[in-house]
């Protein structure tokens, strides 16, 4: 094993610890059983890295050798992988947002295996259309006389905008002037499709009587955004989909997060799909990867004129959505045509009503592993947020297994189960670390508490 040792207070000059270093070709021909083309790469690394330690005056012992094999192992592992969600964050837009459906990730794995009809038509044996596998389901679930799916709910809107209203006038109230995530914003993202737009109304207050006055001839549409991640209360008024409609020019209507689900009291606050649809909106738009729990998606349903406008649009090319993300999104539709059955297998709609006993069961069953094993851990209540932009003023109240993370701090508790396989991630409060049962299952929960007995240790 090569070590570089020594001290400046005894003496060694950095020269002299840089000689003492190993050459590469030294180094990788002692990494036994690795590839020379795979061994070159991790001794340049950690030669190179210890080189930097020592030049900041860090020259206690190192194994140089170890450290390659530890390179090679982190180098080795997927940089994209599955992690375990403790947070209770159910639309974790870091950790991938929605979880898939068994049968819709199953569905993708089968498109993705070899072979597919993505756009050949079995029946006549031609071309067809990538969007004939979900336009059918999507006009079912809404009512909506055609629909088109690109790759996400921005590409959506824009390319609304583009088909609708480029070079005309794109009216929208300034309440509706939002930021969504990664600091994009609804104005940056509909200019760049060529529309010019009109704010009408103040932040808090828009009236019908505002988006009469700014309609003219060169109004190409109005577009309606929701207030996805945030939302104006108090002295506050808007103006209903229906009233817009009425006022005899198309709808661009974005709901954001995709609520299909009838009947749930927790998606109280989202508006409906179908009822833009039924109002008359020309096109409404909304997600597939946040509250409708499905793959990233941009859905646009509405009127077969304004849909047959944006399928016909140079954009609609750039921004469809791949056969993986299509594969999943037919599957996770398909769950939606019976109501009862979608709460039981979709993963987001069950998260969001799992109830006070199966909660309670899962955080005692991490609190009783992880007192067996000597850590200090006790049940308590939290709340936690949906996430994804979607349904803000929810407080998800349960009961959650906090964990005493002596004898390491905090931080150090949360960089340990980062680094696990597979990493555990959960929150903290007032210096305990919260593993939320409601986006686990038993399994899960099990590897979550492991993973915290393991870092501990």
């Amino acid at each position: 094993m090569e070590k570089s040792a020594g001290s400046r207070e005894h003496g060694p000059d950095l020269n002299a610890l840089l000689r003492s270093l190993p050459s590469v070709d030294e180094l990788a021909a002692r990494l036994e059983g690795v590839p020379h083309a795979r061994a070159v790469p991790a001794a340049r690394a950690v030669i190179a890295e210890r080189r930097g330690q020592l030049a900041a005056g860090e020259v206690g012992e190192v194994d140089l050798r170890a450290e390659a094999f530890e390179w090679l192992e982190r180098a080795a592992r997927p940089s994209l992988r599955a992690v375990v969600n403790a947070t209770g964050v159910i639309v974790h837009t870091n950790l991938g947002r929605a979880p898939l459906a068994p049968a819709a990730a199953a569905a993708a794995a089968e498109a993705g295996r070899g072979y597919s009809n993505l756009e050949y038509d079995l029946e006549h044996g031609e071309r067809g259309s990538r969007q004939a596998h979900v336009e059918g389901l999507l006009c079912e679930l809404t009512g909506a006389e055609a629909a088109l799916a690109v790759n996400n709910c921005a590409a959506a809107v824009l390319l609304a905008a583009a088909a609708l209203a480029a070079g005309r006038e794109l009216i929208v109230s300034r309440g509706q002037l939002v930021e969504i995530g990664g600091s994009f914003r609804v104005p940056d993202v509909v200019a760049q499709s060529g529309a010019r737009l009109v704010e009408v109304g103040t932040t808090n207050r828009t009236r019908l009587a505002d988006y009469e006055r700014a309609l003219g001839p060169d109004t190409g549409a109005i577009l309606r955004a929701h207030q996805s991640n945030f939302r104006t209360v108090g002295f506050v008024e808007d103006v209903e989909i229906e009233e817009l409609c009425g006022l005899g020019v198309p709808v661009i209507d974005d709901v954001g997060s995709g609520a299909l689900a009838e009947r749930v009291p927790e998606l109280a606050d989202e508006p409906p799909v179908r009822r833009s649809v039924a109002a008359g909106c020309a096109i409404t738009c909304f997600s597939g990867d946040k509250l409708l729990g499905g793959p990233q998606a941009g859905l646009m349903v509405g009127k077969r004129d304004a849909i047959e406008r944006c399928r016909k649009h140079p954009l609609a090319r750039a921004l469809r959505i791949d056969k993986l993300s299509l594969a999943a999104l037919e599957a996770t539709l398909r769950i939606y045509r019976d109501p009862a059955g979608a709460l039981r297998e979709l993963p987001v709609l069950r998260m969001l009503t799992t109830g006070e006993d199966e909660l309670a069961a899962r955080a005692e069953l991490m609190r009783s592993t992880l007192a067996e094993a000597g850590v200090d851990a006790q049940v308590i209540r939290a709340d936690a947020k949906v996430g994804g932009g979607a349904l803000p003023l929810l407080e998800l109240s349960g009961p959650v297994c906090a964990v005493d993370p002596a004898p390491l701090s905090l931080d150090e508790l949360a960089r340990r189960l980062r680094a696990a396989s597979p990493p555990v991630i959960g929150r903290a409060r007032q210096g305990w670390l919260l593993l939320d049962p409601r986006t686990l299952d038993d399994a899960e929960a099990g590897a979550a508490a492991s993973g915290v007995i393991a870092a501990l240790r």
